[in-house]
């Protein structure tokens, strides 16, 4: 995904930034930080020129230096709308952390909204919703009252669920992917709403998606106990992670997090849940390459 296009707030620094850019695209990284380095002069609050740094210091292979880049977009921005803690963390700079932070998430799906659809259905071969569409009609075949879609984004998963629910709800932390869903007339409510500190009221749902979001979300312990709480009995709870082959789970260089099956497992049973379904799929592709996931369908246990 191409760079957050953000302004500087001065024209000069903005054209160095630019120009930078074009030595990139060449393949010159080093000397694409140089240029912005002297942009960054003129507007030394930058964060996102920082951030950038960063990563053409990073290209280069002056991790020390993209490491200083990154602690000043940091400073700069504690809410770190970029990322920049997740890169040093993946540089061995930063501390570990369970959860990207919530900004970051939220910044990225803002901007990443208008060409979502585009780019992950037409170029990136994202087929998801209809695994787990087609694993959530065999487990409990007929309809279903009501349905949670966490993380809706535009509404990939929505518009299968919409045959089979009476009442469907999209959850999302971008308000820009919540405009583009609500276009789409699907969802009988939309709620914006961090997936990491969240809360529903009403009925208890029969079902609750989340597709390729949970990568978002490093530990799963909060989560997976809160849709426990959400489901009524016999409810499912139907989503999908990307693969990881030991430990919990891991940042990957993507800034997107992997998990293990054991993981997966362990945290479900913990919560009450039973595994219907766990099935090896492709994500969708990075970078020509097919990411492999799970695609898993849990139950929510009867009352003894």
């Amino acid at each position: 995904m191409k760079p957050l296009q953000t302004s500087s707030g001065d024209p000069n620094a903005d054209r160095r930034a630019d120009y930078a850019e074009m030595l990139v695209a060449a393949g010159d990284h080093a000397a694409a930080a140089e240029l912005l380095l002297g942009g960054l002069e003129l507007a030394p609050q930058w964060a996102m020129g920082w951030f950038r740094l960063g990563e053409m210091q990073e290209a280069s292979g002056r991790l020390d230096l993209a490491a200083q880049a990154w602690a000043m977009s940091l400073k700069l921005d504690p809410a770190d709308r970029q990322g920049a803690a997740l890169k040093l963390q993946l540089i061995g700079k930063g501390p570990v952390a369970a959860a990207p932070p919530s900004a970051f998430v939220e910044t990225l799906f803002d901007h990443y909204a208008e060409t979502f659809e585009e780019m992950l259905v037409g170029k990136l071969d994202y087929r998801l919703p209809e695994v787990l569409d087609a694993a959530i009609r065999k487990a409990r075949p007929g309809r279903l009252r009501l349905a949670l879609d966490l993380g809706c984004g535009t509404g990939l998963m929505g518009e299968k669920l919409r045959p089979i629910v009476d009442r469907l709800v999209g959850i999302d932390i971008s308000a820009r992917m919540l405009k583009k869903a609500r276009a789409k007339g699907i969802y009988d409510a939309l709620t914006k709403a961090d997936l990491q500190d969240f809360s529903h009221s009403g009925d208890k749902a029969d079902l609750v998606t989340s597709a390729d979001v949970l990568i978002y979300i490093g530990a799963l312990e909060g989560l997976i106990g809160t849709v426990a709480c959400l489901l009524a009995e016999g409810g499912l709870f139907a989503f999908s992670v990307e693969s990881l082959a030991s430990g919990d789970f891991a940042l990957q260089p993507s800034r997107r997090y992997a998990h293990s099956e054991p993981y997966i497992r362990r945290t479900l049973g913990a919560n009450g849940l039973s595994i219907l379904a766990l099935e090896p799929t492709t994500i969708r592709q990075d970078r020509s390459e097919p990411v492999k996931g799970l695609a898993v369908v849990a139950r929510k246990a009867h009352a003894a």
